[in-house]
């Protein structure tokens, strides 16, 4: 099963909780894999903490430190190479073990979507791979 949903990002830099909406997707399944993914070349998934909304912050703020903007030959074209860079980096997918209709997350873990050129509109595919 392949169902897809659109969130918009508002800021250049943004981590979203999408936990909650591939939760109801998967609710449905014994037992199976989930694999979510962004189809968008600054973008990426990742799995984290989210209870204290200083990880989101700190993320965003090493990456930029680390991965300056503006000096990267692909910022003639566009001006957004170290987009590029932070999400071959981190990728595009995770992949969750799925139990009795639960993600098998931990228990401070949570599925976002992190944009490194927005505000954008953000497509995520979520596929469900079920084991009989």
């Amino acid at each position: 099963m392949i169902k897809e949903f659109e969130i918009k990002t508002n800021d250049k830099y943004e981590l979203i909780d999408i936990t909650e909406k591939i939760k109801k997707i998967v609710s449905g399944v014994k037992e199976g894999i989930c694999l979510v993914y962004v189809p968008h070349a600054t973008s990426s998934i990742i799995i984290n903490e989210n209870y204290d909304p200083n990880i989101c912050r700190d993320i965003i703020n090493f990456l930029k430190e680390v991965i300056l903007e503006g000096k990267w030959l692909h910022d003639k074209i566009d001006g957004n190479a170290a987009a590029h860079i932070k999400s071959a980096i981190l990728g595009p997918s995770e992949s969750i073990p799925i139990k009795d209709g639960k993600l098998l997350l931990g228990t401070w873990q949570a599925i976002m979507i992190a944009d490194w050129d927005g505000p954008k509109k953000r497509r995520i595919i979520v596929q469900v791979i079920e084991c009989m």
